[in-house]
């Protein structure tokens, strides 16, 4: 075994494990009507939080802050939102992130954004131009929104003293085999600095495919100075096309033997199983070697997540949902 624990056979997470899910905003009428179901069944599993994802230059603004409010509005579970900064100005960040506070958020994803796929080559790329620039515009409003805050005197109904203000938690992403646009291995890791000092205090994987790349680039940011938690980002592959859909979101390398093994099952069910046991395993070697829990990427799959908790000991799914 690894000084992180990765040898095979390692036991199921423990009890207490923190899991989060991240959800996108529905694009068909098919997912429109089962958004309330796939909530109320990742919610119920019990999850840190709940994350909704958010198109680039706002193209799915209103979309995104409906399923945030939804999320509020139905359940307990606290919500992140995401949030791109790419083709926005000022004034329109701005605007998004005091909308994201007034629906009741205080955990943001903060990242640069890729322009929209139809944008001309030449489109301005608006006003903030780093993840670490927007950390620090939604801190300044948060900051202009609540000051301070009044903590209330025990047996003084009327009276209370000031406190610091409530901070919110940004999330940033982190990339453990690279940014598609990075030059090196020290860059990705002197972008995170970067987000660090700007007032990130929480940073969120990319997703990939092997326990011993997220180790080894925690141990980088570690020897950095990266201090937030780097929490691990994954999705179960359960199809070949899954998997081409997940290598074309994260750059990653093809994972050879769980590419051949979904390209040789005959059966659906078969491909689940083979993608749901891969993403199990890896979860369990990361909590292991010292993760500080799980983010699951739902991609519209709410049951296929959750099978990947009830592998790994840390739901059933027998009581979770319908």
């Amino acid at each position: 075994m690894s000084a992180h624990g990765t040898a095979d056979g390692v036991a199921p997470c423990p009890a207490g494990t923190p899991f989060s899910f991240e959800l996108y905003p529905p694009r068909t009428e098919a997912a429109s009507r089962a958004l309330p179901d796939t909530i109320s069944q990742l919610a119920s599993a019990g999850p840190d939080f709940m994350a909704v994802t958010y198109g680039a230059g706002g193209s799915s603004h209103d979309s995104s802050l409906d399923v945030v409010r939804r999320i509020v509005r139905d359940t307990s579970v606290p919500v992140m939102a995401h949030l791109t900064c790419i083709g926005s100005s000022h004034e329109q960040a701005a605007r998004m992130i005091r909308e994201f506070l007034d629906a009741g958020v205080t955990r943001f994803l903060a990242v640069r954004g890729d322009p929209p796929v139809d944008a001309p080559a030449d489109a301005p790329l608006g006003d903030l131009k780093s993840a670490a620039e927007l950390v620090q515009l939604i801190h300044r409003i948060q900051a202009e929104r609540a000051p301070y805050r009044e903590i209330p005197l025990l047996g003084l109904p009327h009276a209370s003293v000031v406190g610091k203000a409530e901070k919110v938690t940004i999330a940033v992403g982190a990339f453990p085999n690279g940014h598609p646009r990075s030059r090196s291995r020290s860059q990705d890791i002197d972008t995170l600095l970067a987000k660090q000092a700007a007032g990130a205090n929480l940073a969120i994987t990319q997703m990939f495919f092997h326990a011993e790349d997220y180790f080894a680039f925690v141990d980088r940011a570690r020897v950095a100075g990266v201090t937030f938690p780097i929490l691990p980002g994954l999705m179960p592959a359960t199809t070949p096309t899954v998997l081409r859909r997940m290598l074309d979101l994260s750059g990653e390398d093809l994972p050879s033997e769980l590419g051949i093994r979904l390209e040789v099952e005959p059966t659906d069910e078969g491909r689940r199983e083979i993608g749901i046991d891969y993403a199990a395993r890896l979860a369990e070697r990361l909590v292991a070697g010292g993760a500080p829990g799980i983010h699951l990427y739902t991609f519209g799959r709410p049951r296929t997540a959750l099978s990947v908790l009830e592998r790994c000991g840390l739901v059933d799914t027998a009581a979770v949902g319908s």
